[in-house]
């Protein structure tokens, strides 16, 4: 579980916590030759052309390339919101690739946490209600949702605002609910697209701070962005081209 402690964005907050460095056991995420086909009756994509990739625990990997490249598709793969064509993956000793759809889903909910560029947050339903989402699909007991959602609304620093909508947010508490909402199943891996793809400069930056510091208490974080700086924050950056991995832009002059 990650520590409650609450992420204030004032410029005088430290987090006596130390950087943890990426476990050196077996992966969390390994994907081995995988590729990922897109087939109409007029047209064949290839999104993903045998892509290998380990992702170990604590590790925050941060995936770069131009539009069209593969990165959000390898996302999707790794969250399991997409199958793959042909190739491996193994979420920890679970070889996934070949579970079914409700298999998935179960997966899903038990080990992956999500941030989406656009919030995705439900308009009509609180703050609360809307982080209290993911221990509803677990079926986690009324005490426990109760206890958790505020745990990770005190971390990010928006208890006071458990009643409020999403629209009496700014866009930065609202990217903020999200992050929240990624973490109160306690899951194994948390994907961020894009997350500071809509905010300004500042708010952007916050985000930023508390991804690293949740990586720094243990989070486990893939990271598609546009940013170089932002890619920087994290242990490594892969990069992606036409569908495979390839070696950062530098070694290639």
């Amino acid at each position: 579980m990650i520590a409650s402690q609450t992420m204030s964005n004032t410029p005088d907050t430290h987090f006596p916590i130390p950087p943890l460095q990426p476990a050196t056991s077996a992966p969390l995420i390994r994907l081995s030759n995988v590729h990922k086909v897109y087939r109409t009756d007029a047209l064949e994509t290839t999104a993903l052309d045998d892509v290998t990739l380990d992702i170990r625990e604590r590790e925050f990997v941060a995936v770069m390339g131009p539009s069209g490249c593969g990165k959000s598709t390898l996302l999707n793969v790794v969250a399991m919101i997409d199958t793959v064509t042909s190739g491996a993956y193994l979420l920890g000793d679970m070889e996934v690739s070949k579970y079914p759809e409700s298999k998935l889903v179960d997966l899903r909910k038990d080990n992956i946490g999500f941030i989406f560029q656009s919030f995705n947050l439900i308009d009509d339903l609180s703050v609360y209600e809307n982080v209290e989402l993911p221990l509803l699909y677990q079926g986690a007991s009324r005490k426990r949702r109760h206890t958790r959602v505020r745990e990770v609304l005190e971390l990010v620093d928006l208890l006071p605002r458990a009643k409020h909508k999403p629209a009496q947010l700014s866009g930065g508490q609202q990217q903020r609910v999200a992050v929240a909402r990624a973490l109160v199943g306690d899951p194994k891996l948390i994907v961020a697209d894009e997350p500071t793809g809509n905010l300004d400069t500042k708010n952007g930056e916050d985000v930023m701070d508390m991804l690293t510091t949740l990586n720094e208490q243990g989070a486990t974080i893939m990271m598609v962005t546009h940013s170089l700086a932002h890619a920087q924050r994290a242990h490594r950056i892969v990069h992606m081209l036409d569908g495979r991995i390839v070696p950062p832009p530098s070694a290639l002059a």
